[in-house]
């Protein structure tokens, strides 16, 4: 590993001199494409830095304590020193070991949900909008874009199904561990005896390609049109501007209504289409991963039960990592980074406890 950061830091110094060459400032694609690395590369190094400086502390204090030395209160000094900078060493190591584990490479990409309601009816269309609202308040409070891009919303106010997407740098990273069932545990708002319902939501977190990364054929496609519709069947649009595309070789199928335009429609469509044509390659290309390899706070599986929002207790638990966080009304409001900070915390020691067990 340290040989490891020695080159990156050579790397790191040789890329900070490119980034002053006027050839390079001139080439602008070349310049952020460099520039971007240069940022991935300065929290590294500069924990390399710390790590150094308190290898060198250590280093010193050893020597002292091993050279003779007869003043009493100088070996003291040297002896907190010592203990000091080996604790801080090993802290630094570990650091810098989850710092260099391989970065997912859709971490920066912008993302597309899709929320749909499960077993409980309306309870569970009602809490499909919940979860809707939590994930765009969390958004909002990050300064990214959200846009709903299909949705089949209820009578009462709740979702079906909707799908959004969320635009801004590292919106994947975030929201990656969502994919799953989550459940929910409360007196629903249509039930006039008290009584707790359990019903459940499946969330699908899809990455937002690169043209370059998917490629559609279009005679793959065939492209349906009809008039769109609203909550109990009544029509809102009396012109065929809803959507529907279907992806013949795979089968899988895309409407959207929600705009009156239909180019918008088909827009939207063949986005929500490339997102979920990517996820199934990913996930052919996880399949032939072995088990051990994959993630482990999560497969991403959309029949997996990962999380339990429980209304009377005020709860809300990750079966996943075991956290539970008495907050529910905090969390329901968008602010979810304990919980994804902790989701991503639990990958990488997963991780790195994989690695250890390959050496």
């Amino acid at each position: 590993m340290l040989e490891k950061l020695r080159q990156m830091e050579l790397n790191y110094n040789t890329l900070s001199e490119k980034l002053m060459d006027p050839d390079v400032i001139s080439d602008q694609q070349q310049y952020v494409e460099l520039m971007r690395e240069y940022k991935r590369m300065t929290p590294i190094v500069e924990k390399y830095h710390e790590y150094s400086a308190a290898e060198e502390s250590f280093r010193d204090a050893k020597e002292l304590l091993e050279s003779g030395e007869t003043d009493e209160e100088l070996r003291e000094m040297a002896q907190i020193e010592y203990e000091d900078s080996k604790e801080k060493c090993e802290e630094l190591k570990f650091t810098l070991k989850r710092m260099l584990l391989p970065k997912d490479p859709n971490d920066d990409k912008d993302v597309i949900i899709e929320i749909r309601g499960g077993a409980g009816g309306d309870e569970a269309a009602l809490f499909a909008g919940a979860l809707y609202r939590m994930y765009s308040m969390y958004a909002e409070s990050h300064g990214w874009k959200q846009e709903i891009l299909s949705s089949n919303a209820t009578e009462l106010g709740g979702y079906k199904e909707i799908s959004f997407s969320i635009a801004g740098e590292g919106a994947y990273s975030r929201f990656k561990y969502e994919s799953g069932v989550h459940r929910v545990q409360r007196v629903p708002e249509t039930e006039s005896q008290g009584r707790i319902h359990t019903s459940t939501v499946t969330v699908a977190v899809l990455v937002e390609p690169d043209e370059v990364q998917l490629t559609i054929n279009p005679t793959d496609l065939r492209i349906d049109v009809f008039r769109a519709s609203g909550a109990g069947g009544q029509h809102i649009n009396k012109t065929e501007s809803a959507v529907r595309i279907t992806h013949i070789p795979t089968n899988v199928v895309v409407e959207c209504q929600d705009e009156r335009s239909q180019f918008k429609n088909k827009e939207r469509a063949m986005m929500i289409l490339r997102s979920r044509l990517y996820e199934s390659m990913l996930q052919e290309q996880n399949d032939k991963i072995a088990s051990e390899r994959r993630m482990q706070v999560g497969s991403g599986d959309r029949s997996e039960r990962i999380r339990t929002y429980n209304y009377p207790q005020g709860r809300m638990t990750d079966h996943r990592i075991g956290l539970t966080i008495y907050r529910l009304e905090d969390l329901l409001n968008g602010n979810l980074d304990e919980v994804f900070d902790a989701l991503a915390t639990a990958d990488e020691l997963a991780k790195l406890a994989g690695e250890q067990s390959e050496a």
